[in-house]
């Protein structure tokens, strides 16, 4: 016997066709393949400061030189977050819950969707935790 829905079910699929799918599965691909580009320039140039010789250059160099290379190393770990987020939102595609808030199951606007594509809340509920975030802190 096949179980009944209720009220309280959230909705398992976005309402959005398959072309708007395939349309943001393109975006996410392209700003994916755009980030790795960008962490490996960045891998790279961080590799590089720390394999310079120091035994001529002045202290101040090696303090600039560090803090550039915490500076990147701190904007590797954002690009591979947003990496991260991109993945998920390829595989939200696939099982067909893209373009649905996480916490509410409405569907994201899409403009939020065409400047956040990997967004997983709609605004009101960003809103919402962004709040509860500043009155924790």
């Amino acid at each position: 016997m096949a179980q009944k829905k209720s009220e309280s079910d959230p909705p398992r699929k976005a309402a959005m066709s398959s072309a708007e799918m395939e349309k943001f599965r393109e975006l996410l691909l392209e700003r994916r393949r755009v980030l790795k580009g960008n962490v490996a320039n960045m891998e790279d140039q961080a590799l590089k400061a720390s394999d310079q010789d120091f035994s001529v250059d002045h202290m101040a160099d090696h303090g600039s030189d560090n803090f550039e290379q915490e500076f990147t190393l701190g904007l590797i770990e954002g690009e591979e977050e947003q990496l991260r987020e991109i993945n998920a939102a390829i595989e939200r595609i696939e099982d067909g819950s893209f373009g649905l808030c996480e916490s509410c199951h409405k569907p994201v606007a899409k403009e939020r969707l065409r400047a956040i594509p990997f967004t997983r809340l709609c605004i009101e509920c960003k809103r919402k935790e962004e709040e509860r975030g500043v009155e924790e802190e």
